[in-house]
């Protein structure tokens, strides 16, 4: 069986994406695809992922928690979506590491489920705009503390994947950029869910409508219409020219307010997660998803 993980470091990217799996449950389930609700699994799985830390896992664990996932469906590949299958907002970054509980979670995953094709699918986030995200949602009220020393510039989504691979190299690891998302998200879902290339996803703008005006969305879906054949990579690039003139400047610029943070610090911080990105996609067992 082939268990997919969704996890992201875009709090609200997770229900967005499942809500899109959701609508197209239908035709995932003509390919032996299922889409489990995520009320069936997510409780558990923490608990469970959590336990694991504790102790071995039963002998049973796999069987327990695929019976609970799909509640006696069949399926050929399985779609899961966990925002904090790796840890909570609070515990996203200790000692200048980003989710440090990854690389462990994702062995335990490894460990229980050795009888399955295991994949995770990763949306990462730019360290100038996720630590303000993480320090709002944190229980700790002085940056100082929630930073633990660390400089925020030394913070590199790539040590993480790169210690998640040596954790589990057998499993494939694809990420993408929050950032670019909007362009990606029927290449997302596709990937998630198997599908063939270029294959109809239902939302497949969903969260390009969320950073473009109607009346831009509106002028993008009728010229779509009129242009019926053109290819991903086309399409891509006229939701980039709809976006230089419809975009919703206050959906894709984000105020940064982090006490003792200048502009030239973000600046900073943006130049080093693009040169991170590079690297990240230099890593064996990585796929990454780009516009």
């Amino acid at each position: 069986m082939q268990l997919v993980f969704h996890t992201g470091a875009h709090f609200t990217e997770e229900d967005r994406l499942m809500k899109c799996l959701l609508r197209n449950k239908e035709h995932f389930s003509s390919r032996g695809v299922v889409v489990p609700g995520p009320g069936k699994y997510r409780k558990l799985l923490r608990q469970s992922l959590a336990a694991m830390s504790e102790t071995e896992p039963t002998a049973d664990a796999r069987e327990v928690l695929l019976e609970a996932i799909l509640d006696n469906e069949k399926a050929d590949r399985v779609l899961l979506s966990h925002a904090h299958l790796f840890g909570a907002p609070r515990a996203a970054l200790r000692k200048g590491v980003l989710y440090p509980n990854a690389p462990e979670r994702l062995s335990h995953l490894a460990d229980v489920f050795h009888l399955d094709d295991v994949e995770v699918f990763m949306g990462i986030r730019n360290p100038a705009t996720f630590l303000p995200a993480c320090f709002e949602k944190s229980p700790r009220d002085e940056l100082a503390d929630f930073l633990d020393g660390a400089d925020p510039r030394e913070v590199r989504w790539s040590k993480t994947l790169s210690k998640m691979r040596e954790a589990a190299p057998e499993i494939p690891i694809t990420v993408w950029c929050n950032e670019d998302a909007p362009l990606l998200w029927a290449q997302i879902i596709r990937e998630i869910g198997a599908l063939e290339h270029g294959e109809y996803v239902i939302g497949s703008f969903d969260l390009l409508s969320e950073i473009m005006t109607k009346e831009g969305m509106a002028r993008f879906v009728a010229y779509l219409k009129a242009k019926p054949h053109m290819n991903e990579i086309q399409i891509r690039r006229v939701m980039i020219a709809f976006l230089d003139k419809f975009a919703l400047e206050e959906a894709v610029e984000q105020e940064i307010d982090m006490p003792g943070w200048t502009s030239a610090l973000v600046n900073e911080m943006t130049e080093i997660y693009e040169e991170d990105v590079h690297a990240i996609a230099r890593i064996p067992g990585i796929t990454l998803i780009e516009p």
